[in-house]
């Protein structure tokens, strides 16, 4: 699908292309960095991701070249702060550059300020891409890399207190972002605007968090809702998820490999024994392209 939208931002330039992709509902405006130039990418994001006034998304991804990897990721959120990562973005730019022709192979590396991401293209019968697998890295749970100034090595199940009538056991954990997930019960019910945004904004995280409340369905199943950093509740968050099985499997709750439930669907995610490497596997989308 084609959409042509007008527009009088003047940073932009004439006929600007882009394309909306979602990861399970995850969605982003997607921009060719090799081909086209913004140049205020942050008022750029906070201008389209509105969903009344602009493009409507969760952020901004520009698609760049890199010097030690086959394509760097800049990642910007709804409000205009950069990301460090994101893994269902990830998956939709090894989707956008394969389908687009910017290259033939279905092993690539993507240069991430989280460090070298490797995807695993697979292709739907229309030789499109229909699925990834992001190797995430090795989690990190030193407290004081997450970052978190909590007073321990390491944050598993810590009760804190966030508020009048808000206190959680928390475990934290960096997918090359940071992560507070809460295991719980009734998420459906929760007023995730209210206690994810008093959450996110915590004094003990230095850089704001993601946070994510989940119920354990079983060892292999988790249903999570998340409200990222600088977005808002979003129907799904890679890394988020990652970080879910991490903690589960911290907290016992988890199997190794796990099926994560989000808004928008379903994520599978292994936290390899032998590599200590976490694999996020889902699908991508592309939803329509356009111009400004």
């Amino acid at each position: 699908m084609q959409q042509h939208i007008q527009s009088d931002n003047t940073n932009t330039l004439p006929e600007m292309k882009f394309t909306k992709m979602h990861g399970i509902g995850n969605d982003y405006i997607y921009v060719n960095g090799f081909k086209e130039h913004i140049e205020n990418p942050t008022e750029f994001a906070i201008t389209y991701s509105d969903r009344h006034k602009g493009i409507g998304s969760d952020g901004l991804v520009l698609i760049l070249p890199s010097e030690t990897c086959d394509f760097r990721m800049q990642m910007l959120n709804a409000d205009g702060s950069e990301a460090e990562m994101c893994g269902n973005a990830s998956r939709c730019i090894g989707k956008y550059v394969y389908d687009k022709g910017l290259t033939t192979k279905t092993n690539l590396t993507l240069e991430t300020l989280a460090g070298v991401k490797k995807l695993t293209l697979f292709l739907g019968a229309d030789k499109l891409v229909e699925s990834v697998t992001v190797d995430m890295g090795e989690p990190i749970l030193e407290a004081a890399l997450i970052p978190t100034t909590l007073d321990e090595s390491s944050i598993v199940n810590v009760s804190t207190i966030f508020g009048p009538d808000i206190e959680y056991g928390i475990t934290c954990v960096s997918m090359g972002n940071p992560h507070a997930v809460i295991f719980t019960q009734n998420i459906s019910g929760l007023d995730l605007p209210k206690t994810g945004s008093i959450i996110e904004n915590a004094p003990i995280f230095p850089r704001r968090t993601n946070v994510e409340f989940v119920e354990v369905i079983s060892k292999d199943r988790l249903k999570m809702r998340v409200w990222e950093r600088g977005s808002g509740e979003t129907m799904a968050c890679g890394t988020g998820a990652c970080a879910t099985v991490v903690a589960g499997i911290l907290n016992g709750h988890s199997a190794r490999k796990t099926t994560v439930e989000l808004l928008g669907g379903e994520l599978v995610i292994e936290w390899n024994e032998t590599d200590n490497h976490v694999y996020l596997t889902g699908g991508a989308t592309t939803v329509f392209e356009g111009t400004l």
